[in-house]
């Protein structure tokens, strides 16, 4: 138990003191100040700003923002589309007959969806599905194309804090480009450069035939993996090389290649607090925030933890001694398992390392409530800090009322207006993912797809499957068959939404902040940068969750927990 917790506390130790400098280094970056690659990018970003007829200093509105935002995405869904359907006419590798799973309209649409929104879920098997030039061209490129549009909108919410009197929030296009560049492509390079050294494997050789010392053939797939593993991190997009993702040896081969994958996962959302603290003046809020999200992570790495460590009870008549090791590697243990269940289940990154279908009730009732909860724990690249602003603006408004005050916070009012945007934002959620969940449940089509798991945790299995989806996170409890035209529709549908309508009203919000000046903080103003304040959100983050997602949660995993 000691060690484990000082892995987890060595973790935390790391991305807290990372996101302090990634914060300032964002906030110049986006600030257009100057930094030291500035000499190398800068010919670059004028050269992309004249290709793509980009006029730096025309700002935009929130409207023309998220339209910008919603248009480069249904373009990256389109093209990636086109892409999968062809696949087969491709040149290289793998050959034709290790392509087992069929490209079938329905599942090359949700695989394009799934990759223009960040979320990678994958109701397939890389290895045996697509082709290397379709992993590299198709799926790299959205991961990073993705990943940065997120970390602009993300960028932008922040400016309708930090600006006042004004009627645009950037642009999203200028945005885009500095985050590709100055952001996502150094760090990706360097991180793949470091799978590599760890022996990642990065080539186009044909699938290897291994002849095993019992005399079978064994086949093991090979390709560019190491293109695809830092970034699909890094973007927090998740979607694996191959079917088992961060389990499988050539993606995960050492204990340094997983720990700078969970780095790569947590340290710019987690720095995005300190961005906003920095952007808006007010750095001891930005603290605050990061504050938040370390101590709801850590309570619920405390319950993962405590649930997969114990003995299984179901299992106490084979006198099991230690963990529950069912479902995970060996070499990972429980503590790897745990926190990369944690920290994928909060970063919006589904690069599982074990099998969550195989948890404990508790233990995948933990990476679930993260998922329902919105992002709001580190949360995806861009998208995790209007997560978490989002429920702070609830807190204040809770506050605002038991001191009598219009809420405010940072000086801005959070007015009828504001606060209608923020109940339809906090709805959201749990009507799409409750929703759906509902359909699966009672259709014929959506029962085919829980296969063998019925009651309890049949019920938790599709509400997983939705709430990743809406959370643009794409883990799964693995043993959902999903690969059917129901799965296929109802998974994008909570997609899309999950992407597009909450940053459509994130963005909205911005600007009508963006567009109030600012209020002077006066003695009968609700602090928004204490202890104090911290605790409220945390607070209202549990009655906000519980009055959302209670009654799933009693009819999934606490009752299937209390069966055993």
């Amino acid at each position: 138990m000691i060690a484990r917790w000082l892995e987890y506390a060595l973790f935390l130790a790391i991305v807290v003191g990372l996101a302090r400098p990634a914060g300032l280094y964002l906030a110049r970056v986006f600030a257009g100040e100057r930094t030291w690659l500035d000499p190398v990018l800068r010919p670059v970003e004028h050269g992309l700003h004249r290709l793509l007829g980009v006029r730096p200093e025309a700002e935009m509105s929130a409207g023309v923002y998220f339209f910008s935002f919603v248009l480069f995405g249904v373009l990256g869904t389109l093209v990636l589309f086109a892409l999968l359907m062809i696949q087969l006419a491709l040149p290289g590798g793998p050959a034709d007959h290790y392509l087992s799973t069929p490209m079938t309209p329905d599942l090359a649409l949700n695989t394009a969806i799934s990759f223009a929104t960040t979320t990678t879920w994958q109701a397939y098997a890389g290895e045996s599905t697509l082709r290397y030039l379709t992993q590299t061209i198709g799926l790299v490129s959205q991961n990073f194309l993705a990943g940065g549009a997120g970390l602009a909108v993300g960028i932008a919410f922040i400016r309708g804090f930090a600006r006042e009197k004004s009627a645009t929030i950037g642009n999203f296009w200028v945005d885009l480009v500095r985050a590709l560049l100055w952001v996502l492509l150094p760090i990706a390079l360097v991180g793949a450069v470091i799978l590599m050294w760890q022996g990642v494997p990065m080539n186009l050789t044909p699938y290897t035939q291994a002849h095993t010392l019992e005399g079978q053939t064994q086949v093991i797939a090979q390709g560019p993996v190491a293109a695809l593993e830092l970034i699909k991190n890094l973007g927090t997009n998740g979607g694996g090389f191959f079917n088992v993702n961060a389990a499988h040896p050539y993606e995960n081969p050492t204990p340094l290649t997983g720990f700078v994958a969970l780095l790569a996962i947590a340290v710019l959302p987690a720095s995005m607090t300190i961005a906003f603290g920095e952007m808006t003046g007010r750095r001891r809020a930005g603290w605050v925030l990061l504050g938040v999200m370390v101590a709801m992570f850590v309570a619920g790495l405390w319950v993962c933890d405590l649930a997969e460590a114990a003995p299984p009870a179901h299992l106490a008549a084979a006198h099991v001694v230690g963990g529950d090791m069912e479902g995970k590697e060996v070499r990972f243990g429980v503590g790897d398992s745990v926190l990369t269940a944690v920290v994928t289940s909060n970063g919006a990154t589904g690069s599982y390392s074990s099998m969550h279908d195989s948890f404990e009730p508790l233990g995948v009732m933990v990476p679930l409530v993260n998922m329902m909860l919105g992002e709001i724990i580190f949360g995806g690249l861009g998208t995790g800090i209007y997560g978490v602003i989002m429920i702070t603006l609830v807190a204040v408004f809770l506050g605002g009322l038991m001191i009598g005050r219009t809420p405010a916070y940072l000086g801005k009012k959070v007015t009828v207006a504001e606060t209608k945007l923020v109940a339809v934002y906090m709805l959201l959620t749990p009507l799409v993912v409750m929703g759906l969940g509902a359909v699966a449940l009672v259709a014929k089509e959506g029962l085919a797809g829980l296969g063998t798991n019925a009651g309890p945790h049949g019920l938790t299995e599709a509400i997983f499957a939705y709430a990743s989806s809406m959370a643009n996170n794409g883990q799964t409890m693995a043993s959902l068959n999903a690969n059917s035209l129901f799965w296929n529709a109802t998974t994008g549908v909570a997609m899309l939404v999950g992407r597009f309508g909450m940053a459509g009203l994130a963005l909205v919000l911005a600007g009508r902040f963006a567009a109030q000046g600012r209020q002077a903080v006066t003695s009968g103003s609700l602090p928004d940068d204490t202890v104090a304040f911290g605790l409220l959100v945390i607070g209202t983050v549990i009655i906000v969750g519980a009055l959302n997602f209670f009654p799933a949660l009693a009819l999934g995993p606490v009752f299937e927990a209390l069966q055993r």
